[in-house]
């Protein structure tokens, strides 16, 4: 009996990092272990862990491998998540410290956190 291939859904990337240019960074959505992942050509260099539920994703944790540090890898992954959060309809919940800074950082991403729940997240009322 075979083992059937999950494929996993690409988001895409839309950036001015170099890595992008050369078609070698792409985030993957990986359902079966709750995350999305950045790669660099073969290679997983981080991931945001999520729960979903109806209408909404909750980020967990955001981790980028040592070996990729300080290439802007974690805000790249974020900023995709976030716009695949937005394409999905769907609310964000902030609970990985880094994404939760990411939406302070860039008040663009604000409305995608219900208002109700922005101060659970130190987030401003409005953007």
């Amino acid at each position: 009996m075979g083992t059937a291939v999950r494929l996993h859904r690409r988001i895409p990337v839309i950036t001015n990092h170099p890595e992008a240019d050369q078609n070698v960074l792409m985030v993957v959505d990986v359902p079966e272990r709750s995350r999305l992942e950045i790669r660099v050509g073969d290679e997983t260099a981080g991931f945001v862990e999520y729960r979903r539920a109806p209408g909404r994703i909750a980020f967990i944790h955001t981790s980028i491998d040592p070996r990729f540090d300080g290439r802007g890898l974690g805000s790249e992954l974020v900023r995709a998540a976030l716009a695949d959060a937005r394409a999905e309809g769907l609310a964000v919940l902030p609970f990985c410290p880094f994404v939760r800074s990411y939406i302070e950082a860039h008040p663009e991403y604000l409305d995608l956190v219900p208002e109700d729940m922005r101060a659970r997240f130190a987030l401003p009322a409005h953007g």
